[in-house]
Formats: structure tokens, C-alpha cells, sequence
């Protein structure tokens, strides 16, 4: 009898580093193994189960392994069946496997199809971007029709994405919104192209070319009027939160709604929605007046308090905003605070840091290098707008 299971074989790495996935052939205590052609770190194996996991392709590789094991399994039951696996040695078996395993698989079937990697990608996501990389598929999904399962990389050319573009064109004029799906396709492609699933990439010819935005900020001398705007009592609290993320240098309406706490030293902690990232900003006295005035029972505020999805209070508090100040919604917030840095002459790699952009993975250094910087930006921005004082 002969028996298979899954090895991560770590003697060359060390488990330092991503190791090849075999599959262990035993008979009689004499062990075979057989490269699976996948490559992982020991945190995205799990042993006991068998299973791929914490990767973003965890989905795609679990059933590739699976087969091949399966295809294994099979070919075993049929040499026992016959007879011939009482007679064979475990690298005779393994000989076996090879011919008989790999007999028939083109080159194709170990290549992911193009919509298979993509599901995979979104499933790593959450919340909003989770969403928008799901309208990129179900766009993708129209345009492609019954072939979008058979799509690969190579088939995602330069005059494809024309084609694609034109097609979103019929329904969303708007090129800068079509660009998103455009650059949702280019992540996927950069992802791919970092897993070594493919060498393709068509983003080398085909450019994505934005629009300029309409302005989303507000000069300062009108961001004075509004925080000084004199407003109906069931609208200042709109105007405070307004005022809020503004203090605490645009946070995201997500963020803003599930903060907990404050810590001992007086900052906010949290890890964006949009980029998973930790992220820490001091709370300054005008932030921490407008908070304790909507303290919550559950989170730090009371929005979820009285709204059950944080969804419907930004529609409701853009909508009153938009009351205040022709199409002003949360997002100008953190335009004013970048545009005001910028015009103090606040380095652009400190503003970078302070909206939460940076290429540093490592996130604990990112916070230690340029907290101080970023706490002393916020408090100039904030002297500047709310007194006046440069």
C-alpha cells in the first residue's frame, strides 16, 4: 500500500523564505517526492489541514493541489486495483506518476485563467475597494460574455482594453470613472506579474490617461466661513464632523465611524479600511472638543449609535454638507488639509505620510520615523486655518 500527503520542503530555506510544496509519495517507509510547481512561505501552510492559507491566491492554488493530489490518489487505487503496485518500489511509483500524471496537461492547464486570479485577488479585499473591484469583474464579465472563463493574460491586449474602454464608454462617460476598472485590471496584472504567474503585461503599451478633477478643496479663508458658518442645530453636527476629519487630517468616513479609543498619550490607532495599514494621529484639543460632544456608548463617536451601517450616514452627511457648500463632501477635507499643508511649504514626503501614502511595508518603522513630523504639520495646518497663525 502506498499512501501521499503534502510536504513543505523547508531544508534549503531554512523557513526563511518561500519554500516548494511537494507531494510525498510513502510505501514500506520508502518516501518519494514530486514538485507541485508551488512555492510558499511556512505562514501560508497549514500542515495539519493541507490547506494554503493567509495567500492571496490561496483559493486558485488549494484546488490545483488538490487535483494533482487527487489525480495521484487515483492513479494508486488503479495500481492496486491490477496488482502492479505490490510489485513496485516507491521510485518506480514515482516514475509511474510523472508519465501517467503529467500525460495529456498542456502547458495551458497549470496557467491560471485571467478571471480565476482576479476572483482571488478581490477575496484578499474588504469593504469599499472589495466593491469596486467587483463591479471591475462584472464589467469585465459583460464585455467578455461566455469567454470571460477562458480569458488568460495574453489574451488581455493593448486593443482588448481599447475594446474594453470603448465598451464602458456606452454607459460611463466619464473617463476618469472608467479609469478605475482600467487600474483595477493593472493591479491585478501587477500582482500576478509579482507571483511569477505571468510574464504578459499589456499595461507597457496601453496608457492610462486621467482627466483633471474638478476642484475638491477649499482655500482657506473659506474654510474659516464655513467652520464659523452659523447653521440650524440639526445640521451642526454635521459640520463638526466635517470639522473632525479635518482635524485628524482627512480620515476616512469608514475609519472615522469604527475608531474605539483614545490612547494614553492622546492619538487615534487605527488600520485604514482601504489599505489594512496602521496608522496613529495625535488628537489636538479642537479634535478632542468636537469628539467628547458625541461620545459613543460602543465606539468613540456615536454615529453607530444611532446609524446601523456607516454606508447611510456618509450619504446623509454629504447630503447636509452639500447644504452648506455647493458639491462639499467629506473627501474635501482631506484635499483642504493637503492643499493648506502644501501652501505652508510642508514637505511633500511629510504630507504623503500624513494622508497615509508612503512605500514603506515596514509599518512600524513608517509610524516612528515620521509621526513627529506629521503631528507638527497637523498643528501648523490647524494654527494656520483656525487663528491665523503661520
Amino acid at each position: 500500500m502506498a499512501t501521499t500527503r503534502y510536504y513543505l520542503d523547508t531544508r534549503h530555506t531554512g523557513g526563511k523564505s518561500a519554500s516548494p510544496l511537494k507531494l510525498a509519495i510513502t510505501k514500506r517507509g520508502q518516501s518519494v517526492y514530486i514538485s507541485l510547481g508551488v512555492e510558499l512561505l511556512p505562514s501560508q501552510w497549514d500542515a495539519r489541514a493541507g490547506k494554503v492559507v493567509c495567500h492571496p491566491r490561496r483559493q486558485f492554488l488549494n484546488t490545483y493541489i488538490a487535483g494533482r493530489k487527487q489525480a495521484v490518489d487515483d492513479l494508486l487505487l488503479r495500481l492496486t486495483a491490477s496488482g502492479e503496485l505490490a510489485g513496485m518500489t516507491a521510485a518506480q511509483i514515482k516514475e509511474r506518476v510523472i508519465i501517467e500524471c503529467s500525460a495529456g496537461q498542456s502547458d495551458d492547464d497549470a496557467v491560471e485563467a485571467f478571471a480565476s486570479r482576479f476572483k482571488s485577488f478581490v477575496d484578499a479585499k474588504d469593504g469599499r475597494t472589495k466593491e469596486l473591484y467587483q463591479t471591475t469583474l462584472k464589467r469585465i464579465a459583460e464585455y467578455a460574455g461566455a469567454t470571460l472563463d477562458d480569458l488568460r493574460f495574453e489574451d488581455i491586449t493593448p486593443s482588448w482594453l481599447s475594446g474594453f474602454d470603448a465598451f464602458m464608454s456606452r454607459t460611463s462617460p466619464s473617463r476618469n470613472a472608467r479609469n478605475i476598472h482600467l487600474r483595477n485590471i493593472r493591479a491585478v496584472f501587477n500582482d500576478a506579474l509579482d507571483d511569477e504567474v505571468t510574464s504578459y503585461y499589456p499595461f507597457r503599451k496601453f496608457h492610462i490617461r486621467p482627466v483633471p478633477t474638478a476642484k475638491r478643496s477649499l482655500p482657506v479663508e473659506e474654510l474659516r466661513a464655513l467652520f464659523s458658518l452659523p447653521v440650524a442645530d440639526f445640521r451642526r453636527q454635521y459640520l463638526d464632523m466635517f470639522k473632525l476629519i479635518f482635524c485628524l487630517i482627512g480620515i476616512n468616513i469608514v475609519d472615522l465611524c469604527r475608531l474605539r479609543s483614545i490612547t494614553q498619550d492622546g492619538r487615534i490607532e487605527y488600520h485604514r479600511a482601504k489599505t489594512h495599514r496602521l496608522y496613529t494621529v495625535k488628537v489636538e484639543p479642537e479634535a478632542m472638543d468636537i469628539i467628547e460632544r458625541y461620545r459613543g456608548k460602543d465606539y468613540l463617536l456615536n454615529i453607530l449609535d444611532r446609524c446601523t451601517d456607516y454606508r447611510h450616514y456618509a450619504q446623509r452627511l454629504n447630503s447636509n454638507l452639500q447644504q452648506l457648500h455647493p458639491g462639499l463632501t467629506t473627501y474635501w477635507a482631506r484635499h483642504s488639509w493637503a492643499t493648506t499643508a502644501a501652501s505652508l511649504d510642508i514637505p511633500k514626503e511629510t504630507i504623503a505620510a500624513a494622508l497615509g501614502h508612503g512605500g514603506n511595508t515596514v509599518t512600524d518603522i513608517y509610524i516612528d520615523f515620521d509621526r513627529r513630523k506629521v503631528d507638527e504639520a497637523n498643528r501648523r495646518v490647524l494654527d494656520w486655518v483656525l487663528y491665523g497663525k503661520r
